[in-house]
């Protein structure tokens, strides 16, 4: 049920796990005639991402919680049930917990606080107590239900978002050269959106690879698995110095007459060349493509030799035109990287196949 559940896009697995924590922190709490309220807030904003994160700070909710429930306890004593106590409560809980560098547990500690005021009994340390031990059901179920139920797998969005990428990555190359060549002055502000995509989706990427590096200290894989995490890992290095490259390639002003017909058409044949090796999942290099890079390569060092050394007579400086010869020469280096990589896998996986059958 929780399967279909999960197909249906309604429902992810963090908010069926909620809904989980959620229903047996309630069922817990009126089993024993305690207040419901506090904890089921603190089960809803505890569930975290991975199992291990759950942990962690579950470790530091607790005794955060008991700082609020504290504090909370004493401003009623002294000022009763007034605004000036719940500002104080809120204020001194977040500086305390920020204090003992307890930022995780700020939220709920804060929660604690601000929700037991209204609701004090005669008897305070029967409050903080009650109020204690129902922020710590909704923590422990949250936990509990965050490490056993549903282990997320974050591996399969991983492998898609690297396709993306590798796509996206493809079209704004081309978009960047075909308008460095053409005549409009409107491509900035387009091509700098889309490569702030880029990179926000890669950051998104990594963020997603942690958590899965996380959740496989606490659940089992296989190695097939791991081999296909850690492969995926140095695409995701291969990418971000393709948008490293990206990134200098857009900033590069030039006059379309600066290359003869001869040097645009190769680049922009090379520049095919790179988008249907980003496109392809090996990652393949033609032949042709080799002999065009090389073609690049003799262009790089006869405009350093005509147009730096000769005319400026000073050798460190790199006129925009070799600026992109150079990116492009760069960039061919990580196509040649992914395949070389892609080639390993193979071999690995082969490798594998073979012992399994052994």
């Amino acid at each position: 049920m929780m399967n279909s559940l999960k197909k249906f896009k309604l429902f992810g697995g963090r908010t069926i796990k909620t809904g989980i924590s959620v229903f047996f922190t309630a069922l817990i709490c009126g089993f024993f005639d305690l207040p419901i309220i506090f904890a089921v807030i603190t089960a809803i904003v505890t569930i975290e991402h991975t199992a291990a994160d759950s942990i962690k700070k579950a470790a530091v909710r607790f005794p955060a919680s008991a700082i609020g429930a504290l504090l909370a306890t004493s401003f009623y004593g002294l000022f009763g049930k007034g605004a000036v106590t719940f500002a104080l409560a809120a204020m001194i809980t977040i500086a305390v917990c920020h204090k003992l560098k307890m930022d995780d547990g700020i939220l709920v500690a804060t929660i604690t606080a601000i929700a037991m005021i209204p609701e004090f009994q005669d008897h305070y340390f029967v409050s903080f107590f009650t109020r204690l031990g129902t922020t710590s059901i909704g923590i422990i179920i949250s936990t509990l239900v965050n490490f056993f139920l549903l282990p997320p797998n974050y591996s399969p969005m991983i492998y898609k978002n690297i396709n993306q990428l590798f796509n996206h990555s493809s079209r704004l190359l081309e978009r960047i050269i075909k308008d460095t060549f053409a005549e409009s002055k409107e491509k900035n502000r387009s091509i700098s959106r889309s490569y702030r995509q880029l990179t926000a989706h890669l950051e998104r990427t990594y963020l997603l690879s942690n958590y899965q590096r996380e959740e496989w200290k606490y659940h089992k894989h296989t190695k097939e698995e791991l081999l296909a995490f850690q492969f995926s890992q140095k695409k995701l290095g291969a990418l971000q110095q393709i948008a490293y490259h990206l990134g200098n390639l857009q900033y590069v002003k030039i006059d379309a007459s600066d290359f003869s017909a001869e040097e645009k058409e190769l680049i922009l044949s090379l520049i095919e060349d790179y988008v249907k090796s980003l496109q392809d999942p090996t990652h393949s290099i033609t032949e042709e493509q080799f002999q065009r890079v090389g073609k690049l390569d003799h262009m790089f060092w006869k405009w350093k030799e005509q147009h730096v050394e000769r005319e400026s007579h000073y050798r460190h400086h790199l006129p925009p035109q070799t600026i992109i010869i150079y990116e492009l020469l760069s960039f061919h280096d990580v196509l040649e990287e992914l395949q070389n990589m892609s080639d390993k896998r193979k071999q690995v996986v082969r490798e594998c196949y073979v012992k399994g059958n052994d």
